[in-house]
This record gives structure tokens, sequence and C-alpha cells, in this order.
């Protein structure tokens, strides 16, 4: 089975887009989403980065993130997927409803149905990466192994690191 999500407003899929309105504490700020949070860190440290963070919307600090007038942090490519998995994980720890959602996908494949980013989604032909996708298959694993720990009363719900 696979399962396929784009947009926010999609029940009950939306919540894993990065423009759903799941709000989030990570590294000392809080992030109303984490389209916020992902494209901010293009910037880390800089003013941008705060403008970015309190942007009115996903779309907009999408936007400002995709500004190329501004310098992208030198090690972008080498950390763009980290930075996403630090953001899902901390959206998925932070809101035990869509925790719920995301761990009832079972065993699904889950993509982003986007036909144009090939790196995040499935892409036009549909043969992209689905790094989003990926990223959520594995916080789900990771959320299913410490769910099953607490079970145990061994450990609770971790925060992301």
């Amino acid at each position: 089975m696979t399962i396929y999500f784009y947009g926010a407003d999609e029940v009950p899929y939306g919540c894993f887009s990065n423009f759903s309105s799941h709000g989030f504490d990570l590294d000392g700020h809080r992030w109303p989403t984490s389209e916020h949070y992902f494209q901010a860190q293009k910037f880390a440290g800089t003013r941008h980065a705060d403008l970015i963070r309190r942007a009115a919307g996903p779309l907009r600090a999408a936007e400002l993130g995709r500004d190329r007038s501004r310098p992208l942090r030198r090690d972008w490519e080498r950390v763009k997927d980290d930075v996403m998995r630090r953001a899902v994980a901390a959206k998925f720890a932070a809101h035990a409803d869509i925790r719920v959602i995301l761990l009832d996908t079972g065993d699904a494949e889950i993509v982003e149905d986007t036909g144009t980013d090939h790196y995040w989604g499935r892409g036009r032909t549909g043969t992209g990466k689905n790094m989003l996708g990926r990223i959520l298959m594995r916080t789900r694993d990771r959320l299913r192994a410490d769910r099953i720990r607490d079970d145990r009363g061994s450990q609770t719900w971790r925060r992301p690191a």
C-alpha cells in the first residue's frame, strides 16, 4: 500500500505536509510549521532566518527561504536532509494526534505527491527521491521503536536530539 499526500488540508494525511499548522519548539525557538524551520535553517544565525521564523505563514516562509538574493549557508547541501529530519521528528514528537496518524500508516510507503519536486517528492515522472516521504517513514519507525520501549516502562517518548 502507498499513501500519497501533498496539501496540508487533506484529511487525514495533510499533517505530513511541511505546511501543516503543527508548531514545535526546536533550537531555542518556537516554529509555526516545519516549513518555517526548514527554510530558516538555510540562513541559520542571520537576521533573515529570524524573519523567516516570524513569517505570516508557511507559503511566505517558503518564498523567503527560496530568495536567492541572499547566500545560503555553505554546508546547506550537506545538512539539508538532517535539518528536515529534525523538523519532522520535532513536529511529530510535539503532537500526539498526528503521531497516531503517522503510526497508523503501518508499513505503507509514504510519498509526497508533487510533480514539481524530484528531490523531496515523487516528481513529475514519479521517479523522484521522495526524501520527505522517506524521512516520514524513518520517523515512523523511530516512533514505533520508542513506543515499544515505552510500553515496557523503560523509556518515555523522546524529543528529537
